[in-house]
């Protein structure tokens, strides 16, 4: 054989196996990363006023709701779930709930109002619980101003804007938060000061960025606040852009509420509000660190000058993170969408038996 036609079947060989290689490490990088994100979420209404920090809560692309109260691996074309601390639900810790449900209390894109009303709102948020939410007991109570309760589960984006802070994970990260979860008590340890959502959201977090989320005796006196968590979290992503941050803003659907208030922490809290006149007249000192506090911290931005906004029909923009740009394209044309954008397996292992393979291992 000629040394002319050996070394072209070798650089042939060699050629097919790095193409081979680099299928699988695509194939593998989208099996294996996905992606979260914390949910900062706005204040409405009168308590939103005088309590105008806001809500926390972890939304995973890869983690689905069983129930509720158990979590499972996502299974292809599912959304994922927002899991969160709330008071006033039987007793229990922590829900998850599948992520247009929560945000929009319907299970399709196609059935998300443009507009909604009081009794819209009521027929849609009582129909998914008598759907899907039963489980969480017979008597569990709708919630008013004094107390929580199942009305918070979902419809959320009724109520107030949410500012989506997306991050990628691994699967080893998630399973293990699966495990955590489902094996642990799900009893309630809900306390406004140290025990709120955005505790919760910090000890989630953790998992992912373990020593990133301490409590913070400035600006927030040891207490936990949602805009605490938000910018801890970008400032992590400073130093590692492997986090892959971005951020994006799920509107207010208009018609219920008013539009919600922006998040603030303790600091910004007192001095922006009446709260600070009393606390002179106690202790005009006090006052005083509390506002040169919040001059050098609190007035810190944790949101881009003009973040992407994703309305209910370009939610792929979050669920599938920053690798699938020719799907945020067409999100507009999904009824239901996908947890994330693969190839087929059957085109994936046509290329090459290794990559069939390689890809089996990571199912």
């Amino acid at each position: 054989m000629p040394h002319t036609e050996v070394a072209w079947q070798l650089v042939r060989k060699a050629s097919l196996l790095a193409l081979s290689l680099m299928l699988l490490a695509a194939v593998c990088g989208l099996r294996c990363m996905a992606q979260g994100a914390l949910l900062m979420e706005e204040p409405y209404g009168f308590f939103g006023t005088i309590n105008p920090t806001g809500h926390n809560a972890v939304y995973l692309a890869r983690v689905c709701a069983q129930t509720p109260l158990t979590l499972r691996r996502c299974q292809e074309g599912e959304l994922g779930s927002v899991i969160a601390r709330y008071e006033g639900i039987n007793g229990y810790d922590w829900v998850a709930i599948p992520l247009l449900p929560y945000l929009y209390s319907v299970q399709k894109v196609a059935d998300v109002p443009e507009r909604v009303d009081r009794e819209t709102v009521r027929k849609l948020r009582g129909q998914y619980r008598e759907r899907h939410l039963l489980s969480l007991g017979d008597n569990l109570r709708e919630g008013g101003f004094f107390h929580g309760g199942w009305k918070e589960l979902v419809g959320v984006s009724y109520e107030r804007r949410i500012y989506a802070f997306r991050f990628n994970t691994t699967a080893e990260q998630d399973d293990r938060l699966i495990a955590l979860l489902n094996d642990g008590p799900n009893k309630s340890r809900f306390s406004l000061l140290f025990n709120n959502c955005a505790d919760f959201a910090r000890e989630l977090l953790d998992q992912y960025f373990p020593g990133t989320f301490d409590r913070s005796i400035f600006p927030d006196a040891g207490m936990t606040t949602p805009k605490q968590i938000a910018y801890k979290l970008t400032r992590y992503e400073q130093k590692h852009p492997e986090v892959g941050l971005e951020v994006y803003v799920l509107p207010q659907i208009p018609g219920l509420r008013r539009h919600s208030h922006s998040n603030k922490d303790v600091a910004e809290s007192l001095v922006t509000t009446a709260y600070a006149v009393p606390l002179a007249a106690v202790s005009p000192y006090l006052v005083g660190g509390i506002l040169v506090d919040y001059l050098v911290r609190s007035h810190r931005g944790v949101i881009p000058k003009h973040p992407e906004n994703l309305d209910a029909s370009h939610l792929m923009a979050l669920t599938a993170g920053p690798a699938s740009e020719e799907n945020r394209a067409s999100a507009g044309l999904q009824t239901s969408g996908a947890a994330a954008a693969l190839p087929p397996p059957d085109v994936a292992a046509s290329l090459t038996p290794r990559l069939q393979e390689g890809t089996a291992k990571h199912e």
